[in-house]
Parts: structure tokens; sequence; C-alpha cells
């Protein structure tokens, strides 16, 4: 499921998402990472393969231990990423 759940994720690079409690960010993709465009953070693809194993999801509590958990809860959750997996 991760690599085609990646090449949405680079589908979509550089469109707008919106996190949980509304603020909007980009990324962009360099390889095998994702960078924020609203912070210094930057998310590996393993990252979001641990993600992946929490979703659906309600909210962002499932991936406190993860980096950036309310920007990959945005992007896993968006329905362009989603699409009808979970």
């Amino acid at each position: 499921m991760l690599e085609r759940v990646w090449e949405r994720i680079k589908e979509h690079e550089g469109q707008v998402f919106k996190q949980i409690r509304g603020g909007e960010f980009t990324y962009v993709i360099k390889g095998n990472t994702l960078k924020l465009s609203r912070t210094n953070r930057s998310v590996s693809k393993s990252i979001f393969n641990e993600a992946l194993k929490y979703v659906p999801l309600e909210n962002t509590v499932p991936l406190q231990n993860l980096q950036a958990p309310s920007y990959l809860f945005a992007i896993l959750m968006d329905n362009r990423i989603r699409k009808s997996d979970w």
C-alpha cells in the first residue's frame, strides 16, 4: 500500500493541504523525503509507512510518536490521498 499512497502524495506535490486546526501548507518531494512549507521539518517515506498502520484516523493521537503528526494526518486523511482505501 505504501507505494500506491506515496505515488498519490507525489502527484499532489505543491497543492494546498489543510491541518485539523485549519493551518494550510504545501510540500515538495526530494527523493524519499517530503519537505513541509510551514515548518523546517521533513518527513521520510518510512514515517508514512508507520502512519499507514493507523488509518483511518479520527485525530492525530495515534500519530503522536511520529514526526509531524498533524501534517501526517492532513495528508493521509485528505480525499486526494486516501481515495476509497480507508
